[in-house]
C-alpha cells in the first residue's frame, strides 16, 4: 500500500492521469488513487524485487558522521520518521569519494518536520526551499541540514514539476533523472537500489530511470545532467548508449524551454570535467547547438584545436575561453549571451577573446599583449585576466608567464588633464588615451606626462579626422 500525507501537502495540488489534469479534491480522490497506482505500477514494472544491495562499511561513508548529523539522526529515530542519504552522496560514497554535501530524504512532510524542530528548539534557515518540500535545520547552531520530503511529479511540463509528498521510497526513486542518483543509503550503512544504479556505477554507464523519452521530457535540462553525469563516472570519451542518443537528439528541441542560466550551469560543469570536448562535440552532434545559443554552423575544429592543445596548460582555462573557440565571430558571443545569460565577467571576456584571437594568433613577443592590457574601450580598461586567458587560448605559455609576472604600469596622465589641454569628453577621450599609451608603450613606458603631452596636437589631429 503506497502511503500519501494526505493533507496540506497534497491539497490544492494538481495531478496528471492518462494525459488530463486534475486537481485533488473529495470529488475525485478515486482518480487520485488511481494515479498513484499507476504510478507505482510503472515503478515495480521496471524495480529490482528487493532494493536492499548490500551493507556499506568504508572510510567515505564514516566521512560524513558528525556529532550533528548523529544529533539529527537521533531526532528523527526519536519521531519514528525515516532518513537516509540520497543523490549524489551515496554516488560518490560508492566511488570512494568524500562526499562535499550530504542530501538527505525523509517520510516526513515538511509541515512534520517544521513542527519537530519548533518542538526541539531548532533554528530552520533558507525557508525558500519549504515550496520544493526541503526542510534546512542548524544543528547545534553549528551545521546546516538539507532535507528533502519524499516525493512524486504529479505533473510536469519539461521544465518543472508539481509535486506530492509520499512515504514510499521506490516512487521517490522513480522520479529521478538517472540510476546512479536513485539510490538510497541508510545510516546503519544499507544501500538501497531500486533501478540497479550501482551494477550501472561498477561499469561506469549513465543511464536514465526506466523509459530514457519520458525521463527527459519531464525536464529537458536532464538531456544536459547526461553528458555532465557521463563526463564524471565515464572512463572512456565515447562509449554512449547509441539509443539514448537517438532519443536526446529526438527532445533536442526541447531544450528552448530551459532558461539559459539552467544550461550555462550545467555546460560549464561538462566543459570543467572530463571529457569536455568529447562531450561538447557529442552535443552538437546530437544537434542541441542551436538550442543553447551557439552559431548555426559552430566552429568545431578550432574547439578542438584549442582545447587539445592547452589540454595540459595549468591553471586550466575557464569554461568560457573554452567555448569561445566554437565561435565564429564576436556577433555570435553577444548572440550567445543572449541565450546563456553570462556574467558580465564571462560576457567581456567571451567577446573580447573573439575580437582579438586572430590577430594575436601568430605574434610571440610581450609588448603587444602589454599594451592590450593597456586598452580602454567605450572607457572600460580591459582585464590583465582577459589577455592572460588570450595567452592560454593560444598555447603561449612562456608569453602567459611574462605577462602573469608583469605589473601593469600607473600611466602618468589623467583624463582631467588631458581635457585640459584640449582633449574631448566623452568616448573620444577614449581613443586619444589609447593612442598616447601606445607612445608610452612603445617607449619602454619611461614617458613623463610633460613628454607624452608633447605628442597629444598630433593626436588631436587624428581625433578631427573621426566623425562625431
Amino acid at each position: 500500500m503506497v502511503a500519501i500525507r494526505q493533507s496540506k501537502t497534497i491539497l490544492n495540488r494538481i495531478f496528471c492521469i492518462n494525459g488530463i489534469k486534475c486537481r485533488y479534491s473529495t470529488a475525485n480522490a478515486e482518480k487520485f488513487k488511481e494515479f498513484i497506482e499507476q504510478r507505482r505500477m510503472e515503478a515495480h514494472a521496471i524495480a529490482r524485487p528487493n532494493p536492499v544491495v548490500k551493507k556499506i562499511d568504508t572510510p567515505e561513508f564514516h566521512s560524513i558522521f558528525t556529532q550533528e548529523l548523529n544529533d539529527l539522526i537521533a531526532l528523527f529515530n526519536r519521531y519514528n520518521f525515516e532518513i537516509r542519504v540520497a543523490g549524489g552522496a551515496v554516488r560518490d560514497i560508492l566511488m570512494n569519494m568524500n562526499p562535499k554535501d550530504v542530501d538527505i530524504a525523509t517520510t516526513a512532510t515538511p509541515t512534520e518536520m517544521k513542527e519537530m524542530f519548533v518542538k526541539e528548539n531548532i533554528r530552520m534557515v533558507n525557508m525558500n526551499g519549504e515550496k520544493h518540500g526541503t526542510i534546512t535545520p542548524r544543528i547545534n547552531d553549528r551545521e546546516n541540514f538539507e532535507i528533502t520530503t519524499l516525493r512524486i511529479d504529479a505533473v510536469t511540463d519539461g521544465r518543472h514539476a508539481e509535486v506530492i509528498h509520499t512515504t514510499d521510497w521506490l516512487l521517490d526513486a522513480n522520479r529521478r533523472d538517472l540510476t546512479i542518483n536513485s539510490m538510497f543509503l541508510g545510516f546503519d550503512g544499507t544501500l538501497y537500489d531500486y533501478f540497479y544504479g550501482y551494477e550501472d556505477l561498477q561499469k561506469r554507464r549513465v543511464a536514465f530511470v526506466g523509459d530514457p523519452d519520458m525521463r527527459i521530457k519531464e525536464d529537458y535540462l536532464r538531456i544536459l545532467r547526461y553528458f555532465r553525469f557521463y563526463g564524471r563516472i565515464a572512463e572512456e570519451s565515447n562509449r554512449h548508449d547509441e539509443e539514448t542518443l537517438r532519443i536526446i537528439t529526438k527532445n533536442a528541441s526541447g531544450l528552448a524551454k530551459i532558461s539559459g542560466e539552467r544550461i550555462w550551469q550545467e555546460w560549464k560543469k561538462t566543459l570543467s570535467g572530463n571529457f569536455g570536448i568529447e562531450l561538447t562535440e557529442a552535443m552538437i552532434n546530437c544537434q542541441l547547438a542551436s538550442y543553447m545559443g551557439l552559431p548555426e554552423s559552430p566552429n568545431v575544429e578550432e574547439f578542438v584545436r584549442v582545447s587539445k592543445k592547452v589540454r595540459a596548460f595549468d591553471p586550466k582555462l575557464q569554461p568560457i575561453t573554452v567555448l569561445s573557440a566554437l565561435l565564429n565571430t564576436p556577433e555570435d558571443a553577444v548572440n550567445l549571451n543572449l541565450r546563456l545569460k553570462f556574467t558580465v565577467y564571462e560576457r567581456e571576456l567571451c567577446y573580447f577573446l573573439t575580437q582579438n584571437r586572430e590577430e594575436t594568433a601568430t605574434i610571440e613577443e610581450l609588448l603587444p599583449f602589454q599594451q592590450l592590457c593597456l586598452q580602454t574601450i567605450s572607457s572600460v580598461k580591459l582585464k590583465k585576466e582577459y589577455v592572460l586567458e588570450l595567452l592560454k587560448y593560444h598555447g603561449k605559455r612562456e608569453l602567459y608567464q611574462q605577462l602573469l609576472d608583469w605589473p601593469i604600469p600607473q600611466f602618468p596622465v589623467k583624463g582631467n588633464v588631458l581635457i585640459a589641454n584640449g582633449a574631448p569628453k566623452g568616448p573620444k577621450l577614449g581613443f586619444v588615451m589609447d593612442k598616447l599609451k601606445l607612445i608610452w608603450s612603445n617607449n619602454q613606458y619611461n614617458m613623463s606626462q610633460e613628454e607624452l603631452l608633447q605628442h597629444l596636437p598630433a593626436v588631436l589631429e587624428e581625433v578631427k579626422g573621426k566623425k562625431k
